[in-house]
């Protein structure tokens, strides 16, 4: 029987979710968060048996571990973001993300990880981003906080403070995820017929669209703005694209498409829903951040609801 002096493999192992969860929320790339809990229990392992056994908490020990390297990497990656080719979109996740079928690789899907509230993150300065989602979505009190990201605990309330602040002014009026299901398949098929002034009556007339391919794949440059252009270039694409087939699929835990070329997925989208118009759309073409989307489908994995506009 393990024992807070005596930490044995099994309650190690058991963070693994919790830290994946953590990760991913705080750096918006499920590959980055793998990487980062991959590196905190190298961490853990370097350390001689003697020095394990007298962290009398592990798991608090992991989490502080894996949050100071994820403000590592998130400072690191404003440096790296100003050198990415187009607009940075976080890594989109499937309704399932276990590639390796193992559970503790789920990111759990809720209203921390949908894509609007992911953007705001990325808006946040590294400390605000911190101390917001370790105490905001993960509970954490500021006291813990502040070991983390280094500050007084009444530092880290501010951040916390700032950061709120910011969730709430970009938080659209809330739309029942029924309503927006509906408008997001609405929205596929007025696109699959190529009806422009159907697509409009969906899309704010303010709505926009922001593409992230990494300068890997094609896309429009810089933002789409306002409902009749978004429209007409998403009836362009289809008519470019006679094999492309259209999927609903579930976005971060939201109602999204998915975009198939040739058997191959080349597009997820996820929607921002404002009463009855679509006010932000975000495309991720980035084939690097597509891969567990990949994954989902070589194993045939389906999603609600699915059909394709070929079918």
């Amino acid at each position: 029987m393990s024992t807070p002096s005596d930490p044995s493999l099994s309650v190690i192992m058991s963070e693994r979710g919790h830290l994946v969860n953590l990760a991913y929320r705080l750096l918006g790339s499920l590959s980055e968060a793998e990487d980062v809990v991959q590196e905190t229990y190298a961490r853990w392992y370097a350390m001689s048996r003697r020095q394990q056994e007298e962290i009398e908490v592990p798991g608090a020990w992991l989490t502080k571990v894996a949050g100071r390297i994820c403000l590592d990497l998130l400072r690191s990656a404003r440096v790296r973001r100003e050198r990415y080719v187009g607009d940075w979109i976080p890594e989109p996740l499937p309704e399932r993300t276990e590639p390796t079928g193992d559970p503790a690789d789920r990111v759990t899907l809720d209203e921390s990880v949908n894509m609007a509230f992911l953007v705001v993150l990325e808006s946040m300065t590294p400390a605000e981003r911190v101390a917001f989602v370790l105490h905001d979505v993960f509970r954490y009190p500021f006291a813990e906080v502040a070991q983390i990201v280094g500050r007084t605990p009444a530092a880290c309330r501010r951040l916390a403070s700032s950061a709120r602040r910011r969730v709430r002014d970009s938080r659209p009026p809330v739309t029942p995820e029924a309503r927006q299901a509906g408008v997001v398949r609405e929205f596929k098929r007025a696109w699959e017929a190529r009806d422009i002034e159907a697509l409009v009556g969906l899309l704010d007339p303010d709505a926009t669209v922001v593409t992230d391919s990494g300068g890997l794949v094609d896309a429009v440059p810089g933002p789409i703005e306002g409902g009749e252009r978004i429209a007409r270039h998403a009836v362009d694409l289809v008519g470019r694209a006679p094999g492309m087939a259209i999927l609903e699929c579930s976005v971060n835990g939201r109602p999204g498409l998915l975009v198939r070329l040739d058997g191959v997925t080349v597009t997820v989208m996820a929607f921002e829903v404002a009463g009855d118009r679509i006010t932000r759309v975000w495309g991720v073409r980035n084939p690097d951040k597509l891969k567990p989307w990949t994954t989902e489908y070589e194993r045939r994995l389906t999603f609600p609801g699915a059909v394709s506009s070929d079918e």
